[in-house]
């Protein structure tokens, strides 16, 4: 097998190092160091020279455009940031990509290709389609076709599997949500995200799973549910 490919995040959000930390996982052979301390990164990645770095923009000890410009000249960077007035300023310092949160599984693949390519390596092929999240201290590799409903719980994910087990994680429902590709799940209810294969019926102000659960969707929801089935 290829060596993995080396890759530093830097983002002062833990919670946004997870998401990037779970889509490395889903696509294999990458090792990924995680930063949320700014000079830390950088030091690491002038002294480690990894692959490619994903450097969040807007940060309270160094911002990453005054990270960016300190890298090695062949350094491969993408910028992950919620604001898009400074994506003028990535390009101009030659950044692969640049990524506006909350970003999809789908387009941080299509940014790493182009990493990928600027650094002369190969594609890597997808691993088996699973997402990772943390519950307590441990990681919990979840298979998406396991994958029944979430339900948001005070600041937690709980996920709910067809095996009839759960897992509770600290993230948010809009987080967990980027992380699961688009045709696959659905956010019904501010408080709910179903598995399409796993709906059984729906009405416009509920809906019911294969295993019989029934859940409530949300005014503003039910009409891309409906949309959605009715295509």
């Amino acid at each position: 097998m290829e060596a993995a490919i080396k890759c530093v995040a830097i983002d002062d959000e833990p919670l946004a190092l997870e998401i990037i930390d779970n889509f490395c996982q889903r696509l294999g052979n990458v090792a990924l160091k995680k930063f949320t301390d700014p000079k830390e990164g950088l030091e690491y990645i002038l002294n480690d020279q990894p692959d490619i770095v994903f450097l969040d923009i807007e940060m309270d000890a160094m911002d990453g455009i005054t990270i960016a410009s300190q890298l090695p000249a062949d350094c491969c960077f993408i910028f992950t940031t919620a604001y898009l007035k400074y994506a003028l300023n990535g390009f101009d310092l030659d950044a692969v990509d640049y990524l506006h949160k909350p970003f999809a599984f789908g387009r941080f693949q299509v940014a790493f290709a182009k990493a990928l390519r600027r650094i002369g390596r190969q594609p890597i092929q997808t691993s088996s389609q699973c997402i990772v999240l943390k519950q307590d201290y441990n990681n919990i590799s979840i298979p998406l076709d396991d994958i029944m409903y979430i339900e948001a719980v005070e600041g937690y994910s709980k996920i709910f599997r067809s095996s009839g087990e759960c897992v509770m994680s600290r993230i948010l429902l809009k987080n967990i949500l980027a992380m699961l590709p688009a045709n696959d799940f659905l956010r019904i209810h501010r408080s709910f995200i179903v598995s399409r294969s796993k709906v059984q019926s729906f009405k416009k102000q509920e809906l019911m799973l294969s295993n019989g659960k029934t859940l409530p969707v949300g005014r503003l929801y039910a009409p891309d549910l409906i949309n959605t089935f009715n295509a």
